[in-house]
Order: structure tokens, then C-alpha cells, then sequence
């Protein structure tokens, strides 16, 4: 996978491209409250131990008091030490480690499933860019990962914001370095613009994307209700998650119900006879599996939707072209 691109958006007349391994967005780690840190003096054993950023973002050690660490990085924070030492110690050398980081927080907006801000203790391993974009249950298929923004705060208090390409990151062959976030990042994953489509299975097989998709299988298969699908799966695979077909299943006149981008409800009737087709499931599909003897989906999804009433306008239309494969199995 290649490289993201990443734009640094300082103002409207200053605008730079640079590559996610960049230093602009791998700096040096910020301390704050929660950090457990390991100080050391040289010849000077009594300063040397082990101790946690408190909520105020200081520290405390013997003789002088309380040092601020927040907001500093560990290079600065051993000046500040260092020369706090002087005034009651000779020629001090310092050293300054970060034992345990504090678990970060980063906000993830936009077209994900679950926005909101997401823990360090909910990112499976190192935390980067796309752990969080899972942790958020994934991008939703109307994203648009060529502009993700990104705003980060520096160690002056001043924030940066970033816009990234993470669609090259999964759309070329050379290999890539995921993003590594910081505590306090805030995320945002724009939608797509009107008439813009990205490919969908190319973006179903990325590290972006949710791990499963949810699927309402209803009628005639073994465990009727919602099922948790892989994205890019078939129809026949929801089916088949769905426990499969039951003897009484009319697989020629299986409804497939979707709401697309504009928010219109699109019905089709499938043929599943073979157990195979290549249409690919989405988030919030509804298969319909009829039993041999409806000449209903109205009746049908009275009987197996209820008490889900809401769910009965969008199969309004279907009876048309159940009926006209009556003589189908």
C-alpha cells in the first residue's frame, strides 16, 4: 500500500503536502496526567524514582517541590528538571523515561458507525489511525477517506490541522506505515459529494472498514432476524449466515429491500435457487426468504416483521413480482 498523503492546512495561502512518516506527524511524545515516569540523577540516589503525573500535571520530588510535566515533551521536561536541580545540587544529570503512557483519548466524527471519542484502552495494540477508525465500528460506505481531517494540539497549545489521503494508502501496491494518533486528537471523516462513488469492495477489504455489516434475514431460513455479515459478502452468504434455507423456502423470489445514498428504498426480487449471486450486502440490507405457497410479501411481513411495523412500507410494491413467478420454486 503506498504512503498517505497528508496536507498540512496552516492557512489558506500556506498549505503543505507531506507523508504520514513525516516528523510533523510523528512528534515527540506530549507528557500529561497519568504518565508514570521514571527520573533519574546520576550520584544522586535519593532523586531517582519512579513516580505518576498527577491530575494538576505536576510532579513532586524531595527538596523542590512540585515541577510541572503536562504539556511538555520528555526532553523538555528534563531541561526544566535539570535546572530546578542546580539550585541544590552539583552539576545534576537527569534522565527522564516514560515507564507507562497515560491511555489516550481521541474523538472520531463523521462517517463512521459509532461516533464519539474513543479510549487508548479500546484500540487493539499500537494506537494508530485506522485501530481507531475500527474502534469507532469503521467508515461507513458513503466516506470519503481522500480528505480524512485531522486536528492535533502541540506542545505550545496551539493546534494543527491535517487532511489525509488514506484512499492511496489502499488503493496502490507499495507498502505503508499506519498513522499514529496522540491523545487528544479529534478525527473527521467527511461524507462522499453528491455523484461521487469510491470502490465499495476495495473499501469493504481495507483495515477501515467495520469486520461485519447488519443484515435482517427474515422468513424462511433456520434463524431468522439480524445477522452480522463480513462486508463485501453475497446475498446467498446472508442467507447462508441465517442458518440457510428451510425445506418450505421459495428461493426463486427471494426480496432484497436497501436504501440507497439518497435515501429512496430500492426493491429487487433474486433468484437464490443455486445459492450463489454476486450482489453484495450492505449495512441495514433486509432479505426477504417467502415460503412456497405466499402470493403476499404484505402478508408475509406482517407475519414475520411484526412487531417491527415500521418495516412493512418498504416491501409496498413487491407483490407484483412475487406473483409473477408463481409457478417458480
Amino acid at each position: 500500500m503506498a504512503m498517505p498523503t497528508v496536507t498540512v492546512a496552516q492557512n489558506v495561502s500556506n498549505i503543505t503536502t507531506v507523508s504520514a512518516a513525516s516528523p510533523m506527524l510523528q512528534p515527540a511524545y506530549i507528557l500529561g496526567a497519568g504518565d508514570e515516569l521514571s527520573i533519574a540523577v546520576f550520584g544522586y540516589d535519593e532523586y531517582t524514582l519512579t513516580t505518576t503525573v498527577l491530575p494538576d500535571g505536576t510532579i513532586t520530588l524531595p527538596l523542590i517541590g512540585q515541577v510541572q510535566a503536562s504539556g511538555k515533551t520528555t526532553d523538555q521536561f528534563k531541561q526544566d528538571l535539570t535546572e530546578r536541580l542546580r539550585a541544590i545540587l552539583v552539576n545534576p544529570a537527569a534522565t527522564v523515561t516514560v515507564l507507562t503512557p497515560r491511555p489516550i483519548v481521541v474523538n472520531v466524527a463523521g462517517e463512521v458507525m459509532r461516533p464519539g471519542p474513543v479510549r487508548g484502552t479500546d484500540l487493539q495494540g499500537t494506537p494508530t489511525l485506522s485501530a481507531a477508525l475500527i474502534s469507532a465500528g469503521g467508515i461507513t460506505r458513503n466516506a470519503d477517506i481522500r480528505q480524512v481531517y485531522l486536528r492535533r494540539n502541540g506542545p505550545t497549545g496551539t493546534s494543527q490541522s491535517y487532511t489525509i489521503n488514506l484512499w492511496e494508502a489502499i488503493s496502490s501496491d507499495n507498502a505503508s506505515a499506519d498513522l499514529l494518533i496522540q491523545d487528544g486528537d479529534s478525527i473527521y471523516i467527511p461524507p462522499l459529494g453528491a455523484g461521487e462513488v469510491l470502490d465499495r469492495q476495495l473499501l469493504a477489504r481495507s483495515s477501515f472498514s467495520p469486520a461485519t455489516v447488519r443484515v435482517r434475514v427474515v422468513g424462511e431460513v433456520t434463524k431468522p432476524g439480524e445477522v452480522q455479515v463480513p462486508p463485501g459478502s453475497s446475498l446467498s452468504s446472508a442467507v447462508a449466515i441465517a442458518g440457510g434455507p428451510t425445506e418450505d423456502a421459495r428461493l426463486s423470489r427471494v426480496a432484497f429491500i436497501r436504501m440507497n445514498e439518497q435515501g429512496a428504498v430500492e426493491r429487487r426480487i433474486i433468484d437464490l435457487r443455486n445459492l450463489s449471486d454476486a450482489n453484495e450486502i450492505q449495512d441495514g440490507d433486509v432479505v426477504i426468504v417467502p415460503k412456497r405457497q405466499d402470493t403476499s410479501f404484505l402478508q408475509l411481513a406482517g407475519r414475520v416483521l411484526n412487531p417491527l411495523g415500521s418495516l412493512l412500507g418498504i416491501v409496498e410494491g413487491l407483490d407484483g413480482l412475487l406473483n409473477n413467478g408463481n409457478n417458480d420454486n
